[in-house]
């Protein structure tokens, strides 16, 4: 990256509007690490609501939700109405989450696992205090992109819900950012087999550095050059 993030100037109306330009590419991304392989086309024709031929309706239901909830949080960041607490974060998941995970809209009842590890996430009955730790350790973190990263990992990690963890740590790692006026944060899906490896050993160690460098590293160097303008 040819800029520092040091030197990037906090803007919220211009962090938004960056953003907003960018939502059939956050879209595409995040559907294409689901393993969805809608063409960036295919989503812009559904975020204009038009459905697509030749497509599973659920898939497109993901990537309608997907839509939805960046609009939510677009919006909410514009009224200043964005904040990392419980209630909020429910509320999105229950347009992110809408006819995909088993329940949407609050914490889950009962115990999950995560593919590939043998990490076992807190059970459902500790998972209100979970997040009132996520909630302390955050607001004691000083830099904002260490601030941000720490909120998706940990909602990764401990699993509040019972599907659309990842996608949800990732609106909220997001709205902390464009809520200050910083750039947000894009995980490509060419780099998907790198994000997969570093999440697997995330949460084995609950080192958050190697995820911490790599999510700086997704950064979009253009959006970071016009912030710093």
């Amino acid at each position: 990256m040819s800029v520092s993030l040091s030197e990037i100037k906090p803007n919220v109306a211009k962090a938004l509007m960056l953003a907003k330009r960018e939502l059939p590419s956050f879209v595409y991304e995040a559907v294409q690490l689901e393993g969805i392989n809608f063409t960036l086309p295919e989503i812009q024709t559904l975020l204009d609501g038009v459905t697509v031929g030749g497509r599973k309706l659920s898939d497109q239901q993901i990537a309608v939700n997907q839509g939805d909830a960046w609009r939510k949080l677009f919006a909410d960041i514009s009224a200043g109405a964005f904040e990392l607490s419980t209630q909020y974060v429910c509320t999105l998941h229950r347009i992110a989450g809408k006819e995909e995970a088993l329940d949407w809209g609050r914490f889950r009842s009962g115990g999950v696992t995560i593919s590939g590890t043998e990490y076992m996430p807190p059970e459902a009955a500790s998972l209100g205090k979970q997040f009132e730790r996520l909630i302390e350790k955050y607001s004691k973190i000083p830099d904002v992109y260490d601030k941000s990263i720490h909120v998706f990992l940990d909602m990764a990690r401990n699993q509040f819900f019972y599907d659309v963890n990842k996608r949800m740590g990732r609106f909220m790692m997001n709205g902390v950012l464009l809520s200050a006026g910083y750039p947000a944060i894009n995980v490509p899906f060419k780099r998907q087999q790198e994000f997969n490896q570093l999440m697997i050993e995330f949460y084995e160690s609950n080192n958050q550095i190697p995820m911490n460098n790599f999510l700086r590293s997704c950064l979009d160097a253009r959006i970071i050059t016009i912030m710093c303008e």
